[in-house]
């Protein structure tokens, strides 16, 4: 059994800003690992019980320093329980609305989870981060019973591998705690780049090294390296017609890629 706990960030709809939206998927069998980890963590340092861990902001007895050092534990913990961190990414400009894209990133997700578990034969469970959005209640419905619809090769593809969707929120599990820091930690590399803040890219490199090992990676035989899969790294729509913003999207893709995060998928 695996789990798919999903999250988004850069909800605000801003003008050269790329909306994201992600998932990390955890085997059952690492699952207990993980919270435990998880726990030690807190207890060393002194964060109390009913703290609700997140990327931001952090217990007011940390300094910025320590609480880095905390968020940077936690995804090492991600990294050494196996993790898979899936994202799918799209810039506001194309977006009709955040609540239209969140709707349409789970489509993708859950899609892209339905094949990872197709191909390891195993069955999973969806874990949505609790938000406001009168028709998310039947989407997921739909999801589950009916499964991805509109698609240009099939009417619709039913996710058999996925058992349910469900909602979380922090403080429910520690699962909702990384998804949280390790797609904040992504959030700030990306916007870094995006807004051209030269004083936090540096900051931003260093957090895209420690990112990549949560990635999806398939071999690459040239010299570039291993690319990562588009089940890790997704940018939608698949075809982006205006070239001032396809130059955005090739933008990032580079910049990630001269971070160590190169996608499999060419930006068209």
């Amino acid at each position: 059994m695996h789990l798919l706990y999903c999250d988004e960030t850069n909800l605000e709809k801003r003008d050269d800003d790329f909306f994201v939206y992600g998932g990390l998927v955890m085997s059952s069998d690492s699952a207990v690992a993980l919270n435990n980890e998880i726990e030690k963590i807190r207890s060393t340092a002194q964060i109390p019980a009913d703290f609700p861990l997140k990327f931001n902001p952090g217990p007011s007895f940390l300094d910025h320093a320590a609480f880095s050092a905390v968020k940077q534990r936690v995804i090492e913990a991600a990294i050494q329980a196996n993790c898979i961190l899936f994202t799918t990414m799209i810039l506001h400009n194309i977006a009709t609305s955040s609540d239209d894209a969140r709707r349409n990133a789970i489509n993708q997700l859950s899609y892209n989870f339905n094949d990872f578990l197709s191909c390891s034969k195993d069955y999973g469970l969806v874990l949505i981060d609790r938000f406001t959005d009168a028709q998310i209640d039947s989407h997921l419905r739909e999801k589950f019973s009916i499964g991805i619809t509109g698609l240009p090769y099939s009417p619709r593809v039913r996710l058999r591998r996925i058992l349910g969707f469900h909602y979380a929120a922090i403080g429910q599990s520690h699962f909702g705690s990384v998804i949280d820091i390790v797609l904040g930690t992504l959030r700030f590399s990306v916007n870094a780049f995006c807004r051209n803040d030269l004083e936090k890219m540096a900051r931003s490199r260093h957090l895209l090294a420690m990112l990549a090992p949560l990635l999806q990676k398939i071999p690459d035989v040239g010299e570039r390296g291993p690319l990562t899969t588009k089940l890790s790294l997704d940018f939608t729509p698949k075809t982006i017609k205006a070239p001032m913003y396809k130059q955005r999207y090739e933008a990032l893709r580079n910049y990630l890629a001269q971070n160590g995060i190169i996608a499999e998928q060419v930006i068209r």
